[in-house]
């Protein structure tokens, strides 16, 4: 349990080990209430000299929610992202990730990140959740400044601009309804009332950020790790049918999303020999916490096949609704990768590689050059 002070000036309590992090996930005194976690973060931002505004990401979707209003809107949610849902739309992300691999050039450097790690979880949840293809230009840029990669203000320009994205696209899809997530949210909004309008529209947002993200890492890091760990590669690409064994390994190794999304102490809590005061903003090192050589043996090295149990999506109630999709899509991408170039190199030292400077993301790469044979 380390105390310290996030880019944006604030003051907070960070978890670092295995245990403990699984009890900070879990336990009913550390919550999530966008309500009270908003005023402890201005107290916090302006008892450091921060900009003591908070970008509306804090409100109305699961992430800021504690029961029962969170059990409410995830039970909804769930429905639509069970392994079964996701299994199906198998062939649409294997169609995706041909058609962008199709389009790489050969022989020369590319940028694993921008032209295939990004594009693919985009295109995916755009496409499940029904957003214009002329409305998603900007998306990566805002959902990067909401993820802490840019100021504070920054972050809240963001908010502001997403949110006023999709409410016109919420009343869109009121008019002209589709197939897609967004007009059955609306429905459900609309008929059984179980949705408020900021909460559509902060759910949408939230899908989307939280939909690609951490696919995006897990795809560029998992690429870059297979660059350097040549007998893993090497077994992988003589046997495929690995790949969902080595995706999980990828997870707890690079761990996506690197601290869990913001959490405030309710009342003391005790971790070991340290009690965290009531109303302090409490983070999660998943990092931290897949690496803890008290719970994995060798936990710097890949084990295909390692009983994990990792905290890659999280843990508990807040476990990532998502996870079924990432997999997907994690596995669909390193697996067409491997397929179409096994011999695929860096086109730059590893030493060179610039990580993104998010503290939530920041085990993830800016831009992976590689250069591309299928010979």
């Amino acid at each position: 349990m380390h105390p310290a002070v996030l880019p944006n000036k604030a003051a907070v309590w960070v978890v670092t080990d295995y245990d403990h992090a699984r009890i900070a996930l879990t336990d009913p005194r550390v919550r999530k209430a966008s309500g009270p976690l908003s005023e402890i973060m201005v107290r916090k931002l302006e008892e450091g000299g921060g900009h003591p505004e908070v970008s509306s990401f804090f409100a109305n979707n699961m992430l800021v929610m504690d029961p029962p209003d969170h059990t409410r809107l995830r039970k909804l949610l769930a429905r639509d992202f069970t392994q079964r849902r996701m299994e199906a739309l198998r062939p649409r992300v294997e169609q995706i990730a041909t058609e962008l691999l199709d389009q790489l050039p050969m022989h020369e450097p590319v940028d694993l990140i921008e032209r295939f790690a990004f594009q693919l979880p985009m295109m995916v949840i755009c496409e499940l959740l029904g957003v214009p293809q002329e409305s998603r230009a900007p998306m990566r840029d805002w959902s990067q400044a909401m993820m802490g990669e840019a100021s504070q203000q920054a972050a809240v320009e963001a908010g502001q601009q997403m949110t006023a994205l999709f409410m016109e696209l919420v009343e869109r899809k009121r008019v002209e309804p589709g197939a897609d997530l967004i007009s059955a949210l609306t429905r459900a909004s609309d008929d059984e009332e179980r949705l408020t309008e900021a909460e559509l529209v902060q759910t949408a947002i939230l899908l989307v950020v939280a939909g690609h993200e951490t696919t995006v890492n897990l795809i560029g890091s998992g690429a870059e790790w297979l660059l350097r760990d040549h007998d893993t590669r090497r077994r992988l690409v003589d046997d495929l049918s690995l790949m969902p064994q080595a995706v999980e390994e990828l997870l707890r190794l690079t761990s996506p999303l690197t601290i869990a999304t913001v959490r405030y102490t309710a009342e003391p809590v005790t971790f070991g020999d340290v009690t965290v005061p009531a109303n302090e903003i409490l983070l999660v090192s998943l990092s931290g916490a897949n690496r803890d050589p008290a719970r994995f043996e060798r936990p710097d090295e890949f084990e295909l096949g390692r009983s994990t149990g990792h905290l890659a999506f999280g843990h508990g109630i807040h476990h990532c609704i998502g996870a079924p999709l990432a997999r997907l899509e994690g596995e669909i991408a390193l697996r067409q990768l491997l397929s179409r170039f096994p011999s695929y190199v860096g086109a730059v030292p590893s030493e060179q590689l610039r990580r993104r400077r998010a503290y939530m993301v920041s085990s993830g790469f800016r831009e992976l050059p590689v250069i591309l044979d299928p010979a």
